[in-house]
C-alpha cells in the first residue's frame, strides 16, 4: 500500500475489484470499504464486531501512549474515556459552557487575519489549539508563542508525523521496534524518542495546569480531577486523565484547522460561492454586528458551503481504521478476527450517484433538500467516524468551524493573490498526505470588506 494518498489507489482498485477490497499488509489482513453502504453495515450495524482498533505498536510501544482512546481496544477503559469526552462535548447544555471560549478565540482569529492575513494557516492552528487548551485545561492563550501551546504542539507534530494508515511500518512489522536508532533509515526511532518525551512533558504540565485552575473556572480535565479527588480515586485515575487530555487535544486541533484551510482554498477558487454566502450574510445579519451561533438556522447557504467543504476535502480521507474482534462473514466473504478495516471516506464522498460531478465544488447540491434527504447525504455523518468509534467531540468541533467561517464571510473578502506583475495566482488543488489532509501551502488575498468591518473586529478585541 502506498504511503502517499492511499485513498486514490483504493479508488482505482474499486474499478477492478469492487467496493470491498481484501489485501494483506505484510501479515495483517486488511479490508478497504469504498462505499457508504458497506461501511454502515459493518462499522455501525455490526459495531459489536468492528469496534476494535488495529495493533498500534507505534503509539503504545514506541510512544508509550497506551491510554489513547483513539487507538485503545474496545472495552471498559475505552467506554470510560468516551464518557469523559461525551458528557461535556455532546450535550447542548454542556456545549454552551464552552461557547464564550470559542467566541473569544474566534475574535482573536479575526484580529490576527486583520493584522497578518498571509499567515492564515498559522492563525487557524492557534484558533483550534487555543479553544481546546481552554476547554480542556482552563488555560487562556494570550500570545501566539504561549508556552503550553508550543509544548503540546511539539507532541502533536511527532504523533501526526507517521500516523497515516500503513505509514508506521512498525505496526505491521513489530520486530522493527528493536532496531537501533543509528541504523540507516531509522529516523522514525529518533522521532519516537523525541515524541515520547514531548508527550510525557506536555501531558504532565497540562495536568498540573488544570489541577491548579480555580474551581470557578470550568474545564474538562479540571472537572475530572476534582471529581476523582472527591471520590478518593484520583491516584488510580491520574495517569489516564493526563493521557485523556492529550488525546482530546491531538484529535481536535489538527482536523479543525484542516477544515478551515480547505474552506479558504475553496473560497479562493470559487469567488461566486463566497459572494453568494456574503449576500446571504448581509441579508440576515446586516453590517452593524457580527454573526452569532443564534444566526446559524437563518444562514442555510453557508451551511451548504460548509457541508461541501467537508465533502470536497474530508479532513481525514481514509478515516481511523477499525479492527474486527471476532470472525465475520459479509456478502459471502470471510473476514477473520483481527482484520484491519479501512473506510475510504474520500471516495465515499465522491460517489457520483450521491454527489454528481464529485470533483467539483458545488454547495447547491445540498440546497432545498428534505430533512431526511439532507441528513442522508450529509458529509458530517462520515467525516467524524462510524459507530462506537465516532468522534465524541464532533458537535464542539463543528461549532468552532461554523463560528470561524461565518465571521470570516461577514468581515473579509477573499481573492486570489497576485504576483509582482499583477497576475492572479491560482492555487493548485492539492492536499497533503497523512492522517489529516490539509491543502498544500498556498497564497491568497484576505482583506477586510470595509472600514466598518475593521471597526467591528477592533471593537471585540
Amino acid at each position: 500500500m502506498p504511503l502517499e494518498h492511499p485513498e486514490k489507489l483504493f479508488a482505482e482498485w474499486k474499478a477492478v475489484y469492487g467496493d470491498i477490497i481484501f489485501l494483506r499488509l505484510f501479515n495483517t489482513p486488511t479490508v478497504v470499504l469504498n462505499t457508504q453502504s458497506a461501511a454502515k453495515e459493518l462499522l455501525e450495524r455490526r459495531g459489536t464486531k468492528y469496534s476494535n482498533r488495529p495493533n498500534a505498536v507505534w503509539m503504545t510501544e514506541m510512544l508509550k501512549w497506551d491510554a489513547n482512546a483513539g487507538t485503545m481496544q474496545a472495552g471498559e477503559t475505552h467506554r470510560k474515556h468516551r464518557r469523559w469526552a461525551q458528557a461535556p462535548l455532546f450535550d447542548k447544555a454542556s456545549l454552551e459552557k464552552f461557547l464564550p471560549v470559542q467566541i473569544r478565540e474566534m475574535y482573536t482569529l479575526l484580529g490576527s487575519l486583520l493584522k497578518d492575513p498571509e499567515d492564515f494557516a498559522a492563525h487557524f492552528h492557534r484558533f483550534s489549539g487555543s479553544v481546546l487548551l481552554d476547554a480542556l485545561y482552563g488555560h487562556s492563550v494570550s500570545a501566539k508563542d504561549d508556552r503550553y501551546l508550543a509544548l503540546i504542539d511539539k507532541a502533536l507534530d511527532g504523533v501526526t508525523g507517521v500516523s497515516a494508515p500503513g505509514a508506521a511500518l512498525v505496526d505491521f512489522i513489530p520486530i522493527l521496534q528493536h532496531i537501533p536508532s543509528w541504523f540507516p533509515g531509522a529516523w522514525w526511532k529518533r522521532l519516537a524518542l523525541e515524541t515520547r518525551i514531548a508527550l510525557k512533558e506536555s501531558s504532565e504540565k497540562t495536568y498540573l495546569l488544570a489541577e491548579s485552575t480555580d474551581d470557578d473556572k470550568y474545564s474538562i480535565v479540571g472537572s475530572l480531577i476534582r471529581e476523582h479527588k472527591e471520590n478518593g480515586t484520583l491516584v488510580s485515575e491520574a495517569y489516564e486523565i493526563k493521557m485523556f487530555g492529550t488525546t482530546m487535544y491531538v484529535a481536535g486541533t489538527d482536523t479543525t484547522k484542516t477544515v478551515m484551510q480547505s474552506f479558504i482554498l475553496a473560497m479562493v477558487l470559487h469567488p461566486e460561492v463566497f459572494l453568494k454566502a456574503q449576500k446571504e450574510m448581509d441579508n440576515v445579519v446586516g453590517h452593524d454586528r457580527l454573526p452569532t451561533i443564534d444566526d446559524r438556522g437563518s444562514l442555510p447557504y453557508l451551511e451548504c458551503v460548509l457541508k461541501e467543504t467537508y465533502r470536497w476535502a474530508p479532513p481525514i480521507p481514509v478515516g481511523i481504521p477499525h479492527a474486527t474482534s471476532e470472525d465475520d462473514e459479509y456478502r459471502g466473504y470471510y473476514i477473520p478476527k483481527g482484520t484491519t478495516i479501512i473506510p475510504n471516506i474520500w471516495l465515499m464522498l465522491r460517489d457520483p450517484e450521491e454527489y454528481p460531478e464529485p470533483d467539483s465544488f458545488i454547495p447547491d447540491r445540498f440546497w432545498g433538500l428534505s430533512s431526511a434527504e439532507s441528513d442522508r447525504i450529509d458529509p458530517k455523518n462520515l467525516v467524524f467516524g462510524y459507530g462506537r468509534r465516532i468522534c465524541p467531540g464532533r458537535r464542539f468541533a463543528d461549532i468552532s468551524v461554523w463560528l470561524a467561517a461565518a465571521n470570516i464571510v461577514a468581515t473579509f473578502d477573499i481573492h486570489k493573490a497576485r504576483d509582482g506583475t499583477g497576475k492572479e495566482i491560482t492555487p493548485v488543488i492539492e492536499f497533503e498526505s497523512g492522517l489529516s489532509s490539509p491543502p498544500v501551502p498556498f497564497k491568497c488575498s484576505i482583506k477586510p470588506r470595509s472600514q466598518q468591518s475593521v471597526e467591528l473586529i477592533m471593537n471585540v478585541l
